[in-house]
């Protein structure tokens, strides 16, 4: 484990492997470097690129200055690419694709962009996924970890029963011990969780060639948000993963995100240098 220091003053804890292009992983809610999918990600990506995973703030070995920003968080993305060279991909995750999104437009030496079930939603359901985030700040403020826990997991649709299991088993203590970082998730994703459509022109300076990623398991509001994303960035690729749900698995990720980035790695080599 290394560690970089965010404008801010906060150590941000980050573990680099493998050899090849530099590609940084962005986590989604409760998980970080090393609980999540990251780890087994990362060891499979580091056969062709550089691999590097941290833990946003709050999470696992990183520190936390408080008040929480969202600016804060594209700082310390930006300090992880610094120590890449300045020039990475970027693969989100989840309220980490969120992330990636805004913090894409201020790194502009990006050289390509995989996202992963931003849990955006531009269709009118009932209930919407904005609508757990009174319900966690609450807990949170309350001091009560399980409860905010408990209150996110049910509001993406873990069945109860599930939860009540998960609550006697030794990945709950996991869970709970990042629950203070869930507001921040939400501060992230909330805005476009209402049902309306995307913004147009938020993202439209993303000119990096873009994956967008969903899994042909995954609810229909999902599928709507991730093709409508894809409608309106600059230079993106839209695909689903045949089988797949939000439930990250290496062995099908792996081979997507390798071919797209492996290629979009050579068109950019293959570009005259005064067009980079």
């Amino acid at each position: 484990m290394t560690t970089v220091v965010s404008p801010d003053g906060t150590r941000i804890a980050y573990t680099r492997r493998g050899r090849g292009p530099a590609l940084v992983l962005v986590d989604g809610a409760l998980c970080h470097r090393m609980f999540g999918p990251s780890e087994e990600l990362a060891q499979r990506l580091a056969g062709r690129f550089t691999v590097y995973t941290y833990d946003r703030r709050g999470r696992g070995d990183s520190g936390d200055t408080p008040p929480y920003s969202v600016e804060r968080e594209l700082e310390d993305l930006e300090a992880i690419v610094n120590e890449a060279g300045g020039a990475a991909a970027l693969y989100g995750i989840s309220s980490g694709a969120a992330l990636v999104l805004e913090a894409a437009p201020r790194l502009p030496a990006t050289r390509g962009i995989v996202l992963f079930e931003a849990p955006f939603l531009v269709n009118d359901i009932r209930p919407r996924p904005a609508d757990i985030w009174p319900g966690v700040d609450a807990a949170i403020a309350a001091g009560d970890r399980n409860k905010a826990v408990k209150t996110f997991l049910r509001g993406v649709g873990v069945p109860g029963l599930v939860v009540a299991i998960m609550r006697l088993l030794p990945v709950w203590r996991r869970l709970a011990a990042s629950a203070p970082t869930l507001p921040y998730d939400g501060a992230l994703v909330k805005e476009y969780q209402r049902g309306d459509p995307l913004p147009r022109n938020r993202w439209s300076s993303i000119t990096a060639p873009t994956l967008v990623l969903v899994g042909s398991k995954s609810a229909d509001w999902m599928q709507n948000a991730m093709s409508s994303l894809a409608a309106i960035l600059p230079n993106a690729t839209h695909r689903v993963l045949p089988g797949q749900s939000h439930v990250v698995r290496a062995s099908v990720h792996v081979p997507v995100v390798t071919e797209f980035l492996t290629a979009a790695e050579a068109a950019r080599n293959s570009e005259p240098s005064h067009a980079r």
